[in-house]
């Protein structure tokens, strides 16, 4: 019998609205933020983990919603979560990085293009795999800035980044905020 992946996946309720997470039996491998609605899961489903069988499962990711609650409701600064990150070299190399950003810093594109020893010119090309991650928040790809501290974008909304950036005391400057 062929053995299959099961990726099992729950919704969970949280203060900034329903999320959803998957893991494997490697570690958690995907995170939802709200705003991002359900075709960046099935796209992500199709690119990485295609033959897998998705089971609904909470216990498989009480660790991750718990610690996600937590994050979010200020009693959390560092995640202590296995990872599956499923994509390129390239991309896994920038993910890294950011899980190095310490909780309430940021870090600009330009920062993580030399933290990875890539060239200058890279710094869109890190910014695709930043918009790429598969793990909002736990690998908090929210830390990362454009140059001189303006916000850039964010798969959760602007109001999402700032938020997060708030809640650990490390928003841009004020006249960003607005």
């Amino acid at each position: 019998m062929e053995n299959v992946e099961i990726l099992h996946r729950a919704e969970f309720d949280t203060p900034i609205g329903s999320m959803l997470c998957a893991t494997t039996e490697r570690g958690l491998a995907y995170v939802r933020l709200p705003r991002a609605g359900g075709r960046g899961f099935a796209d992500w489903l199709r690119r990485h983990a295609a033959g897998a069988r998705l089971e609904a499962g909470f216990a498989p990711n009480k660790a991750a919603i718990q610690q996600i609650r937590e994050y979010l409701d200020g009693k959390r600064r560092e995640f202590e979560l296995p990872l599956d990150l499923r994509g390129s070299d390239f991309q896994r190399r920038v993910w890294t990085a950011l899980l190095e950003i310490p909780y309430g810093e940021t870090r600009s594109y330009g920062d993580i293009t030399r933290t990875i020893g890539a060239p200058l010119g890279a710094a869109r090309a890190v910014g695709a795999a930043n918009g790429a991650n598969p793990c909002s928040i736990v690998v908090p790809c929210h830390r990362v800035v454009a140059s001189r501290g303006k916000l850039g974008g964010y798969g959760g909304g602007l109001p999402l980044k700032r938020r997060l950036l708030a809640l650990e005391h490390a928003g841009p400057a004020d006249g960003d905020l607005l």
